[in-house]
């Protein structure tokens, strides 16, 4: 009976990330002895941190930043410490600006640093947000040559040493594949969307009703089509707006994933694609290609390496996406003819992720915050 709680507490953990979690962006070059970074932070933090709204009207201005440019300075410069051998390498800001990603305004804040010598391993201790939000990540992206890699760091993983002569297209292929991986167990619309055409997987629908199935490989393909629909669909849009070659607006977006699982989730409830719901798998999973693209873009795509990093990105997502339906799918098979799965996990679950959705859905067209995050 272990399928309804896992539900329930990604439906809980869902509600309080109707936006994307809370990330930093960390864009560090070495030349030489010598370390240029940009680091962009989310207003919101920063204000929720050390205060920047000082009107109270709920909306930080340019002004507000600038007058608390030495703040942030001291504050996010204080939670980042750079190593070269058993050297420090002390970092200062040298210029501020303000600039919006795909969740918001973020300051960006350019710095600094020079080692005693030449830099041939970095270590990096990221703390920021630490003892406010365990949840925060700093999505780090690293140059050195031609050549890029990347990192998110958390409490888990705070300080990380990269040697500067590894950065080979192995690596880069790696290191974008963690991060698919890491985005789609974090991109909870993804999820649920997901779950929302699996859940009839392991049903039939006769007479107006729904009844169990009698054999799993039918349950099994029925799962490989939509994830393969599901698949193909967000590869050709997250690769094409990654390019540049399409771009839609973040708001229309987010509204439109939150939309697609709202309908998902009311379809189980009141049928209306009875069959071929890999033709809605496919249909939608084009749009939310557009918002795995917004990470990836905001994330940074190396310029010498723009295929392999697209394609290490895009099998992560389906590595993490196939770890979900593997834990899934066994689970629902083993209690689909109880009153359990069918009432409550299937309608019960359903009915919460087209609420949860709902909310974003309102939350994201109008550009307002109902779940506190």
């Amino acid at each position: 009976m272990k399928a309804l709680p896992a539900v329930l507490l990604l439906l809980v953990a869902s509600s309080a990330l109707a936006h994307k979690p809370s990330d930093s962006y960390l864009a560090i070059s070495v030349e030489g002895a010598n370390v240029a970074g940009q680091w962009d932070i989310a207003l919101r933090d920063l204000d929720f941190a050390i205060g920047l709204d000082d009107s109270g009207d709920g909306d930080i201005t340019w002004g507000e930043v600038r007058a608390h440019q030495a703040d942030i300075g001291a504050y996010a410069l204080a939670r980042l410490k750079l190593r070269s051998g058993d050297a420090d390498c002390p970092a200062h800001a040298t210029e501020f600006l303000v600039d919006d990603h795909s969740d918001g305004a973020y300051s960006v804040m350019r710095f600094a640093a020079t080692c005693p010598e030449e830099v041939t391993t970095l270590e990096i201790s990221y703390s920021l947000f630490a003892d406010l939000d365990p949840q925060h990540r700093g999505l780090l992206r690293l140059e050195h040559g031609a050549a890029t890699r990347t990192a998110i760091f958390g409490p888990e993983r705070s300080t990380q040493a990269f040697e500067l002569a590894k950065i080979s297209a192995l690596t880069q292929f790696l290191d974008y594949g963690r991060e698919g991986v890491w985005h789609i167990w974090i991109g909870f619309d993804h999820i649920l969307f997901l779950l929302s055409l699996l859940l009839p997987a392991v049903l039939v629908s006769e007479g107006g009703r729904w009844h169990a199935v009698t054999r799993f490989p039918p349950a099994f393909w029925d799962v490989f089509k939509i994830v393969t629909s599901f698949t193909v669909a967000h590869s050709i849009t997250l690769s094409l707006a990654a390019l540049g070659v399409i771009s839609l607006p973040s708001r229309l977006v987010e509204s439109a994933i939150a939309t697609s699982v709202v309908l998902a989730a009311l379809n189980n409830v009141f049928p209306v694609v009875h069959g071929r719901r890999w033709m809605v798998a496919f249909a939608f999973g084009l749009i939310h290609g557009f918002g795995f693209a917004s990470v990836l873009k905001d994330l940074g795509l190396p310029q010498g390496a723009l295929l392999i990093a697209l394609v290490g990105f895009n099998l992560g997502v389906e590595v993490g996406q196939l770890a979900i339906v593997s834990a899934f799918l066994p689970v629902a098979y083993a209690l689909r003819a109880s009153w359990f799965y069918r009432r409550l996990v299937f309608v019960g679950g359903s009915i919460a992720i087209a609420a949860v959705a709902g909310t974003w859905l309102i939350e994201r067209a109008f550009n307002m915050k109902i779940i506190s995050p």
